[in-house]
């Protein structure tokens, strides 16, 4: 079993674009949760500054949300983020997951690790899949800026 799993995704985009739909709300609020949930902007708050906190309210079509909360633990735009993440608010959120972003040929690659704490390999692998119906609606997003 990894210790973490890994999604790598290349943006036919600018790395600063890219940095941007991590860290601006009204970029975020698009992708996060793909094209299927909604999460509305007054749910969303982004400190985005070693300490700062976030949170988000993905509202599920079958009328159900998730509230996630997290803290920023590293910021050095636009090359790498990291931050904690979690569905249990009040709770620890555990080891951070770390986002980077390189320019590369044609746009900027962008890899989100995360640790993959007690997760089974099916967890992994539906945690990765979940991760990628993000990054198809992040696609669209910079797609539409850039």
């Amino acid at each position: 079993m990894p210790d973490v799993l890994t999604v790598t995704r290349t943006f036919d985009a600018p790395r600063e674009l890219v940095y941007e739909a991590w860290t601006k709300p009204e970029h975020f609020s698009v992708w996060f949760g793909t094209d299927a949930v909604e999460v509305p902007l007054d749910t969303l708050s982004l400190d985005v500054r070693v300490g700062g906190a976030w949170k988000a309210t993905m509202k599920l079509p079958d009328g159900n949300q998730i509230d996630w909360v997290g803290e920023y633990t590293e910021v050095d735009p636009p090359e790498r983020l990291s931050f904690t993440m979690t569905d249990e608010p009040g709770t620890p959120a555990g080891d951070p997951i770390v986002v980077t972003f390189a320019e590369v040929d044609g746009g900027t690659e962008m890899t989100l690790t995360q640790p993959a704490g007690d997760f089974d390999q099916e967890q992994i692998d539906a945690t990765i899949m979940g991760y990628n119906g993000f990054f198809d609606s992040m696609e669209k997003l910079l797609a539409a800026r850039n």
